[in-house]
């Protein structure tokens, strides 16, 4: 087998292959129309089906966002002939509500019913899609994303109040399927917290409630708290790295556990699972102060392999010193292969790898754009 990764950076997509995950071979950027506009599009997000290798990336260019598909390993793109998503007409016009939640008086900030960015790309059973779009909003596709329907039910959540815009601004970023459960779904959205449904999107519950906030005069509000991302381990808990600390679930409706007392901060964005080995989970902590740096300059995952009760630091084969860039929320993931390799990229352009047979931390890419989502897959070797 070989490995794919794909790169999206505020410059576009690039693309990285390797035969052992140690020695890898760069390309980009990808121009993903004739154009050529893509190839310094802003790509916040990308996906990879593992079942049919079809890959997605959405690009934000000069005329607005849309979602490329390959369906041969990144060699060639094809764009939807018609947008692939667009709010309905008759969509009651919706300003932002910055409730008490965000503790801020903010001026009107309009949020216009236009597919501004698309932040998260997932795969599912059977050709299903779901994106998460800003403004706050989740789309599904059954067509393996070259068409996607609005769910209207998140859009109309009486908790939609509390949804304040968040650092990067209003938007579902993140969504976590459950194999084996095709009608459930968890959601977090910037910032307005963590949602579930159980029936296929036609509800939508709040899961949120237990995690703490420092930031804003309810400490322990119902819904409406910085969510930064959610990932799911092999035996369904759930993992948090809020705007605060790290938090774990097997009972999200009200068992959120503080698992950060071992972590050096309690500020972070990405958070990973390990895909077949419950309780291990990588995480990228950032300082806390307001320079979002790594902690005493010195980029490191901290893994766990008892769910979060204890962390260690895995740094072997990175910077050791001086290195000031951090791992946003999709900057980090596995390529799922029954030897796991885990990847992450930086806001320094740079992206490193490492199998768990290794141990060793492997450098992919240097001086790439701003590094803003990483995804990976197996290839087969002739790809």
């Amino acid at each position: 087998m070989a490995y794919l990764v794909l790169i999206g950076t505020r410059k576009g997509l690039f693309t990285a292959t390797s035969d052992d995950r140690v020695h890898w071979s760069v390309d980009g950027p990808a121009k993903l129309d004739a154009d050529g506009f893509t190839a310094v599009a802003e790509i916040y997000a990308a996906a990879c089906d593992p079942d049919t290798g079809r890959i997605l990336v959405g690009a934000s260019t000069f005329f607005g966002p849309s979602i490329w598909r390959s369906d041969d390993h990144g060699r060639t793109w094809h764009e939807p002939v018609n947008a692939p998503m667009a709010f309905p007409q008759d969509l009651p016009y919706r300003p932002l509500d910055f409730s008490d939640t965000a503790g801020i008086d903010q001026p009107d900030s309009p949020e216009t019913n236009t597919v501004k960015r698309i932040w998260q790309l997932t795969f599912g059973p059977e050709g299903r899609v779901w994106a998460g779009v800003e403004p706050t909003s989740l789309w599904t596709s059954d067509d393996g994303g070259d068409t996607f329907a609005f769910n209207q039910a998140l859009w109309d959540h009486p908790q939609h109040t509390t949804w304040a815009s968040g650092a990067g601004g209003p938007a579902v970023h993140t969504i976590v399927p459950h194999p084996g459960e095709p009608e459930k779904l968890t959601i977090a959205i910037s910032s307005g917290g963590i949602y579930q449904t159980h029936d296929d999107g036609q509800t939508w519950n709040g899961i949120t409630k237990g995690i703490t906030v420092d930031y804003a005069p309810d400490e322990a509000p119902e819904s409406g708290q910085c969510i930064h991302k959610v990932t799911r381990d092999a035996a369904g808990t759930l993992f948090v790295q809020s705007h605060g600390p790290a938090y774990r679930s097997t009972s999200p409706q009200g068992d959120w556990q503080n698992i950060s007392a071992t972590l050096p901060s309690n500020f972070g964005f990405a958070i990973v699972a390990h895909p077949t080995r419950p309780g291990t989970v990588l995480a990228w902590p950032v300082g806390e102060s307001m320079d979002r740096t790594p902690p005493g300059a010195r980029i490191a995952a901290w893994r766990t392999t008892d769910g979060g009760d204890t962390w260690t630091s895995w740094s072997q084969g990175l910077p050791d010193e001086n290195y000031y860039g951090t791992v946003m929320r999709d900057g980090a993931c596995t390529d799922g292969a029954p030897d796991p390799g885990w990847y992450f990229g930086t806001r320094c352009g740079d992206v490193w790898a490492a199998a768990d047979s290794d141990g060793q931390w492997h450098q992919v890419a240097a001086h790439l754009p701003d590094v803003l989502c990483v995804r990976a897959m197996q290839t087969p070797a002739e790809h």
